[in-house]
């Protein structure tokens, strides 16, 4: 069913107070119906379309956790109008999904921790993110009209829906749109994306609008330059650097020698008394089963910390990147938003395949005599990687460009430091001491890579996004 608007005051208030008696998830109670018009009029205020209210307050009350609080759909009256096999299939194939999808316990977890008006305009972007998932209609209004009822007692609100349907019938508008609902939901892969739970758990949800946009196409970027990677680590370049860490607690952890036992591990390191599991006889034996199904026990050693790396990656973006908010015609994005989804990637991949070392990610935004113009892309690094930065595992910081081969030598002597140049064009020549140097050039919508003397460039048949993946899987292969 396509947007409509409703132009008359009478038809609006018949659709918002019907829509109340038609939840499923709580009877209708004067209790909730505030609450109800309120999540309905952030909707509206806001420009979105209201879908049926009582899909509104389902979801509401299920994200805050007050199903609970009800005697149950069951107990639900027999609404007029309002067939009990359409209610039983929206019980069954909506609330249903709600109830068990992981993206929406996280969501709901988020919005629990809101407070005040923010609760309320949590709500509001969860429902109207899963009304665009599902691609579902909905009703354009006068929010005159809601904040018309938010006035009246709420039993006046709830005999006002009652008296409508009994008297006039259901407004045929809700029935289409309940049909929707359930025929999309059912038809949904994702009820909310990745992004969408981002935003209400790290509370951007409630950002100035352009911030949101450009946050969402970030993380949507990183998703798609990371989906086609492999989930094992790629092929290592043939350098590799050991970097012993400073030792802190020799005393109490020994190196080597063995310390339990384990599932995992060599033949060398097999316990003597599963060899009693070898059976004369046909194959296979119970020895055979075990190790298929990993039970045989193994000795198991200490980790040694002597020879625990410590690695540092310095990205260091240039001024002039200012010049890629930009948009190819062949990417989706802006230039600078797919290489700033390029770097969350990285540090996500990094991050999984170098788990057992010591890793430091330090995001350099380097400024000029009049200040940095990435101060916008700063400040949505320090948004998009909260935890990360919070841990120490992230670092965002500027300062002049002069400074850079200063920061990169100290950070050599202490650690195996790799340094990702970000330019555009020709890329700088900035040559610290005893530093990998990587350098990649965005210019263009097909990046470059540069890594000492070589130049890898995407294959002739990749563009746009295609080029950034090939850019990014040859970045992981030098950085490993």
């Amino acid at each position: 069913m396509p947007i409509q608007e409703l132009h008359f005051a009478d038809d609006a208030q018949r659709f918002v107070t019907q829509g109340i008696q038609l939840q499923q998830a709580l009877q209708p109670a004067a209790a909730t119906v505030r609450g109800i018009l309120e999540w309905a009029l952030e909707l509206v205020d806001g420009g979105a379309p209201l879908p049926p209210v009582g899909w509104v307050a389902d979801v509401g009350h299920l994200a805050l956790g007050l199903q609970h609080l009800g005697t149950g759909a069951k107990q639900l009256p027999q609404v007029p109008g309002f067939p009990a096999g359409v209610a039983r299939t929206y019980e069954d194939f909506v609330l249903g999904r709600l109830y068990s999808d992981s993206a929406f316990e996280r969501a709901s977890g988020a919005v629990c921790h809101y407070q005040g008006r923010d609760r309320v305009r949590g709500v509001a972007f969860l429902l109207n993110q899963l009304r665009q998932r599902c691609q579902c209609g909905g009703m354009v209004l006068n929010p005159a009209v809601v904040k018309g009822l938010l006035q009246r007692p709420p039993e006046e609100v709830l005999e006002l829906g009652w008296n409508s349907l009994e008297r006039d019938g259901l407004f045929e508008p809700l029935m289409v749109l309940y049909e929707e609902i359930i025929r999309h939901v059912r038809n949904t892969g994702e009820l909310l994306g990745p992004e969408d739970v981002f935003e209400l758990e790290q509370k951007t949800a409630l950002a100035p609008f352009g911030q949101r946009v450009a946050l969402r196409q970030v993380l949507q970027a990183s998703a798609l330059l990371e989906d086609k990677l492999p989930h094992q680590p790629l092929r290592r370049a043939a350098r590799r650097f050991d970097v012993p860490t400073q030792i802190y607690d020799e005393d109490m952890y020994p190196v080597g020698g063995f310390s339990s036992l384990s599932t995992r591990g060599s033949v060398e390191s097999l316990l003597h008394s599963q060899l009693a599991f070898m059976e004369r006889g046909e194959r296979p034996d119970l020895f055979d089963i075990k190790f298929l199904r990993d039970e045989l026990l193994y000795y198991s050693r200490d980790e040694n910390q002597f020879l625990r790396r410590r690695r540092t990656f310095v990205f260091a973006l240039f001024p002039y990147l200012v010049q890629a908010r930009v948009k190819d015609a062949c990417l989706p994005w802006q230039g600078i938003i797919v290489l700033l989804g390029l770097l969350i990637a990285t540090i996500r991949r990094l991050t999984q395949w170098l788990g057992e070392d010591h890793l430091l990610f330090e995001f350099v935004f380097l400024a000029e005599s009049n200040g940095s113009p990435l101060v916008d892309e700063r400040h949505l690094m320090e948004l998009l990687l909260p935890d990360q930065i919070a841990n120490g595992t992230v670092v965002v910081h500027h300062f002049p460009t002069a400074d850079l081969a200063t920061h990169c030598t100290l950070q050599a002597r202490r650690s195996l430091c790799h340094l990702i140049i970000l330019s555009l064009g020709d890329p700088a020549l900035v040559e610290p001491e005893h530093t990998l140097i990587s350098r990649l050039a965005v210019s263009a919508a097909a990046p470059q890579l540069f890594v000492d003397a070589e130049t890898h460039v995407p294959h002739e048949d990749d563009s746009g996004l295609e080029a950034w993946r090939t850019m990014l899987e040859q970045l992981l292969i030098h950085l490993l």
